[in-house]
Parts: structure tokens; sequence; C-alpha cells
């Protein structure tokens, strides 16, 4: 998991090569009057989701594991507070893998608590549950999707 600004995100790109698209696109738009939906940013190895979602609280939202994709989150309207626990510690299973969803869902409580301001990032990757939304009422946010 890595937390930073946007501003910075190309000093990560070496961990993939995708980041550096990923980040040019973040840094180059206007992300609050971006339109929700689905940008394809490199075919089905990147894409970015803008979505607006309902608030929530940690003990409605599930720890959630992607195997073929990375996640990079982007708060753009609020800050978020992101749960994460390492996947291998996570043992409440809910709703196994799905290649289809890329996802598996886990009730584990999380072991550490981010606090993600708008227009910072909180990078994901398949060793790191994440546990996204925590915050009080609906927010737009971005979420770029990296295969590994």
């Amino acid at each position: 998991m890595i937390v930073d600004e946007v501003k910075n995100g190309m000093k990560y790109t070496s961990l993939n090569p995708r980041f550096a698209k990923a980040f040019e696109f973040l840094m180059n738009n206007d992300l609050e009057t971006l339109p929700l939906g689905k940008v394809v940013l490199d075919g089905e190895d990147m894409w970015a989701n803008v979505v607006e979602l309902k608030g929530n609280t940690a003990e409605n939202i599930k720890m959630e594991v992607h195997r073929q994709y990375i996640d990079i989150q982007v708060p753009v309207s609020k800050t978020e507070r992101i749960g994460w626990k390492a996947y291998a510690s996570l043992n409440e299973l809910t709703d196994p893998y799905t290649e289809e969803k890329d996802c598996e869902l886990f009730t584990d409580v999380a072991t550490t608590y981010l606090d993600v301001k708008p227009l910072e990032f909180a990078i994901f990757f398949p060793e790191d549950g994440h546990q996204p939304g925590i915050v009080e009422g609906p927010h737009k946010k971005i979420i770029i999707k990296v295969r590994v």
C-alpha cells in the first residue's frame, strides 16, 4: 500500500509500467468535473471508474482483495477513511474469489485506517486487503484499475 498526493504520483512509475499513464490522467484532468462513468486508459489493462458513492460506516463495508488488478483510489470531494489489513492475515471470508469480478470479500476488522484527503491517492496491491468508502454522505472518487 502507498499513500501520497496525486502531484507526486510519477515517483511511483517504476512499480508498474502502466502507472505513468494512470498518473498522467490524474494530473492532466480536472477531477472535480470529470463525468461519472468508465474511462478506458489502456484497453482491458487499465481504466478509471469515476463514481459517486454513498457514505457508509466501517461496520457495513467488507474488506476486499483483488488478484488481477491494482487499485489506485483517489477521493475527489471528501476525505475518505480506508481500512487496511494484510491479505495474508485475512481469515473471515464471506465471498470467495471470482475471476469475473476480480474480488473476494472478508468481514475482518482493519488493522490500520487511513484518512485519504481529496487529491491524495492510495494504491492497493493484491497483497493489500482494503475497506474503502468509510465517509459520511455521498462522495465522488476515482478508482483506477491497473493490471498487475
